[in-house]
């Protein structure tokens, strides 16, 4: 008899254990049960109070990581050791995780703030219905400069970066797209383009900015260039609103060639586990005043046309971050280039990178 409550009891501790080391796995890979929600998104992209917030009205725990490429973001979701419930991708991302089923529909009937997007974001080719995502922020990536440091130098043409009067004084984005998208623009190219010989121009053109490029640079860049260590950097428009808050001498551009349009939607990855949260937490980030104090705090042009109203005139009014249509008629969209172009735009940018040193 005692044999039996001896096996019992090590079947018991032994179960016990089981339990336990499960639930340590999954809060170690970011679960914790209906009550966590699991955000992965590019750094300092949502206004922290907003988090807390949505916590207090939820009861749901914000777990929130980062990270600094649509590439890594997608490598890490690919390889599911963390289950997010909720992913801010861009466009030709998004494209790329619905075709390859790491993005799952989302349940518009849970959104009733959706009524709020300004319909000019809405229906876009990477999501013609919007069943995988929904629009978070937008903008342009163009020049932003300090009249003061650039000798009368405008920039109303990419090949301004290339005026010798900026050695070494120029900072570049630590990204491929956005690097070889501008060599080509700069030539009269589309920044999608795939002919081999225009790609192998814009990086003989690309190699020939090589003695004005201080560096190039991920975050940092917005720092860098509100203390002044460069004349002018190749940046996305949210990060030059918020470099211009904090120095008011800088000024931005996109050159009359044309740049990138870029979109950055809300996805729900397809091993999401909250998916109810991941729903609300949508809606909330939708809710118009919810979305001008995320506006105001991150500095990127909102979708959110009810939100563009409780934004000052200073702000919504600026053209340098909600152009015209004249302008964005010149801009385009990133496209999905397949894994094996977009291999190929990374070994071009890396190349140029090794020809710096």
């Amino acid at each position: 008899m005692k044999q039996i409550v001896r096996m019992f009891l090590v079947i018991f501790i032994v179960c016990f254990g089981l339990i336990y080391l499960v639930n340590y796995m999954n809060k170690s890979a970011g679960y914790s049960g209906d009550n966590t929600l699991t955000i992965y998104n590019w750094g300092d992209y949502i206004d922290p109070d907003l988090i807390t917030r949505f916590e207090s009205e939820t009861g749901i725990k914000v777990i929130y990581q980062t990270f600094d490429s649509n590439e890594a973001m997608m490598t890490k979701i690919k390889q599911g050791g963390t289950s997010y419930d909720i992913s801010i991708p861009s466009e030709y991302a998004i494209d790329k995780m619905r075709a390859e089923g790491l993005i799952q529909p989302i349940d518009h009937s849970k959104l009733p703030n959706l009524q709020y997007i300004d319909p000019r974001f809405l229906g876009l080719s990477f999501d013609p219905n919007n069943d995988y995502s929904i629009p978070y922020f937008w903008g342009t990536v163009g020049i932003i400069y300090n009249p003061n440091l650039v000798g009368g130098i405008t920039f109303e043409s990419w090949d301004d970066l290339w005026s010798e009067e900026l050695s070494n004084n120029v900072f570049l984005l630590d990204g491929a797209r956005e690097v070889i998208g501008m060599g080509l623009n700069s030539l009269g190219y589309s920044l999608n383009d795939t002919n081999e010989a225009h790609l192998q121009e814009a990086l003989k053109k690309l190699s020939q900015l090589t003695p004005n490029v201080k560096a190039i640079v991920g975050d940092e860049i917005k720092m860098l260039m509100a203390g002044e260590e460069a004349a002018a950097a190749l940046v996305w428009s949210g990060d030059a609103s918020e470099i211009m808050d904090d120095n008011e001498e800088l000024d931005y551009i996109v050159p009359n060639e044309g740049s990138n349009l870029w979109f950055d939607n809300i996805v729900i990855p397809s091993t999401a586990r909250n998916i109810d949260g991941a729903h609300q937490f949508i809606n909330f980030m939708l809710d118009p005043e919810v979305a001008a104090l995320n506006t105001e705090y991150v500095g990127y042009s909102t979708p959110n046309y009810a939100a563009l109203e409780l934004l000052d005139e200073e702000i919504s009014g600026d053209e340098r971050f909600y152009p015209d249509e004249e302008l964005t008629a010149r801009l385009e969209v990133y496209k999905n280039l397949g894994p094996r172009m977009l291999s190929h735009y990374n070994d071009l940018f890396l190349e140029f990178k090794m020809h710096r040193k």
